[in-house]
């Protein structure tokens, strides 16, 4: 795969639309292996990745576990969603909205979950309708020893929006830790990892 194509892609859906993308460009191998290492690399984990745009996490999830996770990729854009297919025929993938996660475990017959890998943007994680929020969500989803990972941009981690998202998590998880800064990513990135959900 080309790296230049996928930054074409990012770019062009970033202009398109902003609020839904989490980046400008594809995260770098650097950042994908901090943001799997959590991943269980034995057996046969259950691992669902939320917005995995054009691969970048997938591959690294997928070398991990040697292919042996029973893993589902929850992408939105359709372009993106028919990219991985071609890319990862290995790996289920899904064009469907984040939110919709209870549903497409439960149609799968899948229990609680090993490891929930985002590269969401920060404004999929406010409250719907219902007035619930997504870490609500993974938090039902993931088994009482899962993981839960998250990425941030260090110079916007004094932001509002990236202050409330880690209150958040820290409401919904008892073991909350946030990484040293991974320079070897455009921009500079931050992986937060939680565990021991709170039901």
């Amino acid at each position: 795969m080309s790296a230049w194509a996928d930054t074409g892609r990012f770019i062009r859906e970033f202009v398109r639309d902003p609020l839904h993308t989490a980046s400008v460009t594809p995260s770098s191998p650097a950042l994908a292996a901090a943001m799997t290492e959590c991943v269980p690399a034995a057996g046969e984990p259950v691992v669902v990745e939320l917005g995995p745009g054009t691969g970048a996490f997938t591959r690294a999830i997928q070398d991990r576990t040697g292919g042996r996770a029973r893993h589902l990729a929850v992408e939105l854009n359709q372009g993106w969603a028919g990219l991985l297919r071609e890319r990862y025929p290995a790996v289920e993938v899904v064009e469907a909205d984040a939110r919709e996660l209870p549903r497409l475990l439960a149609d799968r017959g899948l229990g609680n979950v090993d490891a929930v890998v985002s590269g969401l943007p920060w404004v999929a994680y406010a409250p719907g309708p219902d007035g619930r929020g997504l870490h609500a969500m993974i938090v039902e989803a993931l088994a009482p020893t899962g993981v839960f990972t998250q990425f941030g941009y260090t110079w916007t981690s004094w932001m509002p929006p990236a202050r409330q998202q880690l209150a958040d998590l820290r409401a919904h998880f008892a073991d909350v830790t946030t990484s040293r800064t991974v320079w070897r990513n455009f921009p500079a990135a931050i992986v937060h990892t939680a565990r021991a959900p709170r039901r």
